[in-house]
């Protein structure tokens, strides 16, 4: 009965870390990992204090799919500007949150997705990225 008890415990505490995103503990440890398993970056701009960033933290950050998906395919990052957490001047964005996709090098993919974006459109934005990632690997550049 105890090794039941054990067994069952161990799988409950398993279920409960995989539904949660495995973060960098900062940008630069996040950057180091991402050249190391050539993976892109999310980079997300956030404040305690934001209605917006609150909203993205409790509900598309929490989906299972986008869970499963940006600890798969990504380095997940997030900087609090309230923490006064370390970002890059270039990434410096007057609103929050904004959502950026960046190379292993630190270089943008794109322009920001600012505020708040739903589960289906971020799973489709995580698509396009990792595509344009994937093609940009294979072309060498």
């Amino acid at each position: 009965m105890r090794k039941i008890l054990i067994y069952l415990m161990l799988l409950f505490s398993t279920t409960i870390m995989a539904s949660e995103i495995k973060w960098a503990k900062d940008y630069d440890s996040g950057i180091k990992e991402a050249a190391r398993f050539v993976r892109p970056v999310l980079f997300i701009s956030s404040r305690h204090t934001c209605k917006f960033c609150v909203i993205l933290d409790n509900t598309t950050l929490k989906d299972e799919r986008v869970v499963k998906a940006l600890n798969k395919d990504f380095v997940s990052i997030i900087a609090y500007s309230d923490e006064q957490d370390y970002m890059p001047r270039e990434l410096y964005q007057p609103g929050t949150p904004a959502i950026w996709f960046l190379l292993p090098s630190g270089e943008p993919m794109f322009q920001p997705i600012m505020g708040a974006i739903d589960a289906e459109n971020f799973l489709n934005a995580l698509k396009i990225v990792k595509k344009e990632f994937d093609d940009f690997m294979k072309s060498g550049k």
